[in-house]
């Protein structure tokens, strides 16, 4: 399996992107999952592909530009596609299924979510399953794309969790249990982010 390389995701995030805009707030979402990311792997020392680690978090937000309309504007409404949209770019250009899936399976959705929920997706689960996507499913915890982008404490991203269910705080506890807590410090002071 070819693993693509920074330059190689850059150019692929600058072909797609509708706007310098949209290319700044995923590429930077993406660059900064990558830092807290490289941060837990270092703190914990997991037996992980640290370079496939790295290709899921710069691309697993790739679809978001498939949500831009002709004016530059996001379609919020559709966005809980934005997953499967980025596994289906990923698989047109040729990417294999284990890089595809970053983008599909970061959700964490499962198929009794879309039923109760009625979303717009095909119903199956998308939740993280090898070492590597549950990493950067649990680093991708730690920012939001909001206006303007913030970090997110464990403790605030658990009150978000809250509403779409008890059993999604226990699964994000869990990840908290194996993975510890990144320090935003830093990464806040270096990307000018707020942490909420």
């Amino acid at each position: 399996m070819g693993i693509p390389a920074d330059g190689e995701i850059r150019a692929l995030h600058e072909r797609y992107a509708p706007t310098a805009e949209a290319f700044e707030l995923v590429w930077t979402h993406g660059a900064i999952v990558c830092a807290i990311a490289e941060q837990i792997m270092g703190d914990t020392g997991l037996d992980v592909n640290k370079d496939l680690v790295r290709a899921g978090c710069l691309l697993h937000d790739i679809g978001v530009y498939r949500l831009y309309d002709a004016t530059g504007a996001l379609d919020h409404a559709n966005y809980i596609k934005h997953g499967l949209l980025g596994h289906e770019l990923l698989r047109d250009e040729g990417f294999p299924e284990v890089i595809c899936r970053f983008c599909s399976h970061h959700t964490g959705l499962t198929r009794d979510d879309i039923e109760r929920q009625r979303l717009p997706i095909p119903v199956a689960d998308y939740t993280a399953e090898s070492a590597e996507e549950k990493l950067v499913a649990y680093a991708d915890r730690f920012h939001s794309k909001t206006d303007p982008p913030t970090f997110l404490t464990a403790d605030s991203y658990a009150v978000r969790a809250r509403r779409f269910g008890e059993h999604k705080v226990a699964v994000f506890h869990a990840m908290r249990e194996c993975y510890g807590e990144p320090d935003l410090t830093s990464l806040a002071a270096d990307f000018g982010h707020a942490i909420v």
